[in-house]
């Protein structure tokens, strides 16, 4: 290692990195396939499902602010596993850690699969494409990006500034050309707007499930949470950035959907496939591919953000205790490469699995456990320490709404569909304590395993980091009583 440098997690990323990743984590696929499973909950009602979309907004919102509170009471790398470890104790957040680490890596395997569906689909027009080809680009595109992460932060903000550019290009071109037909005025494309309330209304379930499909299109609004510690001033950079950011994508979708309805009706947008392809080869079939690969491109910076953002959270539980100090260390980029070579080890087990959306589907509903317990977190911790310093505190409705679509996220798959593999999901989440009593609260000690570690250290060139006075600054007031 270079004496003279540094190996620390820096404070390098200002209000523009932020609200550009903030816009990447939440625009990835969601809006180019979405709109189909809102207007179909919404009974094929257009101005219903358009005010769905408005909503999820706002909901989305209320989310994105409560991880706002997190993040700048506790502004470090982690914030969200350190505020579970502060408010509930070790146990519950080593569960977190435990659950976190299975759903991060499935839900990045699941992003890497549909990413190389998408990239490898044109060379097979006619056909499925085949499971083999499909799961080794996968393979490939993960360990791609674990490169790039463990390369450091440059390459990363390059990229996810460029992935940016060309969401923003590719939906501003939806939007500019819906708004452009609708200016003309013809009949095949104002027809879904006229009387478009007039449509047969939802029941609420149906309405439930529309709000659903929209929400999750816009999720990702906290994710600043999990980085933190890299933020330039986070307790001013957080809140600004979302309030940037969640307004623009909102304007954004709402202009896409009303584009997608100028040219399509209803009926050919439940019948397509990805709505945006089928709006793709009506208006501009000469850049039919444009589409395609901006869903290509969204789902790798989300790829690559997602695993970026993990990291940190394991890199976190090291220092805390609850992983190997291995996952404290750094190397000579700064990057936690350790965590990041536990993640895409774990997805790419993952990619090769025969279940990965079942894994994605049962481990979803363990995030929303973990999303009612975060906002009762909050609550308790305003009621036990009124006197903690929080430049910023979330308007209290807030968290009571966020907590009421978790539960609702919990009980309703519960209700509809009863099966024992929510009870197996519970069982998984509390087999993290197999592991938690004799190693975290025993502190048992493996033979051999300080030898090995000092073994990788040589091998990956890594080291435990520096503290800056910056960092030593942020630490004792995220550890202040």
């Amino acid at each position: 290692m270079d004496g003279e440098k540094k190996i620390q997690l820096k404070r390098v990323f200002g209000y523009s990195w932020g609200t550009s990743f903030v816009m990447v984590k939440i625009i990835g696929a969601g809006i180019f396939v979405a709109p189909a499973g809102v207007l179909k909950y919404c009974r094929m009602n257009v101005g219903l499902s358009l005010c769905v979309w408005a909503a999820c907004s706002l909901l989305a919102l209320m989310d994105a602010l409560c991880s706002a509170e997190i993040g700048i009471t506790f502004p470090c790398s982690g914030a969200h596993y350190y505020f579970l470890l502060r408010c509930f104790g070790s146990c519950v957040s080593f569960l977190n850690l435990w659950t976190g680490l299975f759903l991060g890596a499935a839900v990045i395997a699941s992003q890497a699969l549909l990413l190389a569906q998408y990239s490898i689909q044109p060379f097979y027009p006619s056909c499925p494409v085949p499971g083999l080809p499909m799961r080794c680009l996968a393979l490939a595109f993960l360990w791609v990006v674990g490169i790039l992460s463990s390369r450091g932060v440059r390459e990363v903000a390059w990229l996810q500034m460029a992935s940016t550019v060309l969401k923003m290009a590719i939906l501003g071109l939806v939007s500019v050309s819906g708004v452009v037909l609708l200016a003309r005025g013809r009949e095949e494309n104002v027809a879904s707007f006229r009387n478009a309330f007039q449509a047969e209304y939802p029941d609420a379930s149906q309405l439930i499930q529309a709000v659903f499909q929209g929400y999750f299109a816009y999720l990702g609004g906290g994710c600043l949470t999990y980085i933190a510690g890299e933020l330039e001033n986070p307790r001013r950079t957080i809140l600004k950035c979302i309030l940037t950011a969640l307004p623009l994508v909102t304007v954004l979708y709402l202009l896409v959907n009303v584009s997608y309805l100028a040219v399509l009706t209803p009926r050919e947008i439940l019948s397509s496939g990805p709505v945006a392809v089928a709006w793709t080869h009506r208006v501009l079939p000469a850049l039919a591919w444009v589409v395609p690969f901006g869903i290509s491109t969204s789902l790798f910076s989300s790829l690559l953000m997602n695993v970026f953002q993990s990291s940190r959270v394991a890199y976190t539980a090291g220092r805390e205790g609850q992983l190997p100090a291995l996952f404290t260390m750094l190397n000579r980029h700064s990057s936690p490469f350790p965590s990041v070579l536990l993640l895409v080890t774990m997805a790419s087990i993952a990619v090769v699995s025969m279940n990965l959306i079942d894994l994605i589907n049962y481990l979803n509903f363990a995030a929303s456990i973990w999303t009612v317990l975060s906002m009762i977190g909050i609550l308790k911790l305003r009621y036990q320490e009124p006197d903690l310093p929080r430049p910023y505190k979330v308007f209290l409705p807030f968290p009571l709404v966020t907590m009421a679509i978790g539960l609702c996220l919990v009980v309703i798959p519960l209700v509809k569909s009863p099966h024992m593999h929510y009870v197996y999901v519970c069982l998984f989440i509390l087999s993290g304590l197999l592991f938690y009593v004799p190693f975290i609260y025993f502190k048992l000690k493996l033979a051999g395993f300080q030898k090995m570690t000092c073994y990788l250290q040589l091998l990956f060139n890594i080291c435990i980091p520096d503290v800056s006075d910056e960092q030593m600054s942020e630490a004792e007031t995220v550890k202040k009583k």
